[in-house]
This record gives structure tokens, C-alpha cells and sequence, in this order.
């Protein structure tokens, strides 16, 4: 998709903050626009259709694919998830910035596709960060939080692919990073090695911390 002039990519663990840091982003200011995923999973209390999510059938996403409509798609915790090239046709035409918010997945499919595209990955601060974030939404069992640990690790194995990292550690901070690299086209705070390096420490914590270990031998 050359015609797209700008175009930004954020991606993160589920509980590093991606969704606050975007939100934040495209409310202060509003040529950046997050681009609406489609979704086959159930629509939760407190969504909307077309604010959170376009809400398909699993045959209806699937047709899609097969149709070619999706710039990219994966399964996410069992639920399939993805970007529609109309979306981000249609940010394009209202003069705005499409922003889009997928994971490692997708993004390893888009950045084939996508031209002048900046991509930032968002880290936590330690694994126990994470899974404490995790923990504080209340919405899940411990063994859904272990399991979306599990694919937190797996994607930051693979965050080597993007442009840029941030660690999420107090949010203005993260926030003035992020407006930094996406807004301004300014450099990052975290270097690319040592956001390489900050990615294998936190990959080693999970064969370092003991309570990591019991979840491991509990769940698998």
C-alpha cells in the first residue's frame, strides 16, 4: 500500500500499556488515527461495534482473507483478529495518520506490504511488572494470565523486527517517547541494542524466577 504517506506501528505484550499510550497519542493529536481491527470474537460489555472493534462471524473474517480484503490477520488467544485495507483507505482519505495497534503476527505480515511505516514495540519493565498488570484487570483466571505471559514471551523473542523500543515503565515518560518517535520523527530513548538486550533480559527472567517455574509446571 504505497500510496499511504505515513504510517505507525505499536505493538506490545497484552498488559504493557499499547492501548493507553495510542489512545493518548490520537487524542492529543487528531491527524494520528487508530485504525478499528475487525474481530470474530463476541463483543464485551461496555464495546462498541466500530469504536473497539468490527464485529464478524468467524466465516465472515475468513471470507474476508480469502478475498484478500486484510493487510494482515492472526489468532490471538484463540480469536481471530485483523486489519482491513478499506480502514486504512478511508483514515487515508479523511487526511489522517492511521495508527495501527496488531501484534508480532501481524506485524511481520504488514511490514511486507507497508511503505514510510514507523514500528515500536512496547516493553514492561520486568515480567513481574507484566504479570502484576495482568493481575490488577481482574477479568481473567491465572491460567489465562499464564498463558498470555507465555505468548508475551514468544513476541518479545521477535521483537527484533521493529523500528523502535519503549520501556513502559511510568506512562508520561513512555508517553513523550512515543510523540517523540511517531510525532516528531525524533530518536528514541532505548537504542536498538539495548532495546535487543532489554528483550533477552526480559526473555531470562523466566527461567530465573521461581514463581514463574510453579506456573509453568501448574499450567502445562
Amino acid at each position: 500500500m504505497s500510496d499511504l504517506k505515513r504510517v505507525f506501528v505499536v505493538s506490545a505484550p497484552s498488559g504493557a500499556g499499547k492501548t493507553t499510550l495510542n489512545r493518548m497519542l490520537a487524542s492529543r493529536h487528531p491527524e494520528v488515527e487508530i485504525s478499528i481491527s475487525h474481530t470474530d470474537r463476541k463483543m464485551r460489555p461496555g464495546e462498541a461495534e466500530g469504536r473497539d472493534y468490527f464485529f464478524v462471524s468467524r466465516d465472515e473474517f475468513k471470507d474476508m482473507v480469502e478475498r484478500g480484503e486484510m493487510l494482515e490477520w492472526a489468532n490471538v488467544h484463540g480469536d481471530l483478529k485483523g486489519t482491513s485495507k478499506r480502514q486504512l483507505a478511508a483514515i487515508t482519505k479523511r487526511g489522517h495518520f492511521p495508527l495501527l495497534e496488531i501484534d508480532v503476527q501481524g506485524w511481520l505480515q504488514a511490514r511486507r506490504k507497508l511503505k514510510n511505516v514507523t514500528s515500536v514495540f512496547i516493553l514492561p519493565p520486568s515480567i513481574e511488572v507484566l504479570w502484576n498488570r495482568l493481575e490488577k484487570r481482574g477479568t481473567e483466571s491465572e491460567e489465562s494470565r499464564w498463558r498470555r505471559l507465555l505468548n508475551a514471551k514468544g513476541e518479545i523473542e521477535k521483537a527484533n523486527n521493529y523500528d523502535f523500543f519503549i520501556v513502559n515503565d511510568r506512562l508520561e515518560d513512555a508517553y513523550d517517547q512515543l510523540e517523540r518517535i511517531t510525532i516528531k520523527g525524533e530518536k528514541g530513548k532505548v537504542e536498538p541494542k539495548e532495546g535487543a538486550a532489554l528483550c533477552q533480559q526480559l526473555i531470562g527472567e523466566f527461567t530465573k524466577i521461581p514463581w514463574l517455574k510453579t506456573l509453568s509446571e501448574k499450567f502445562s
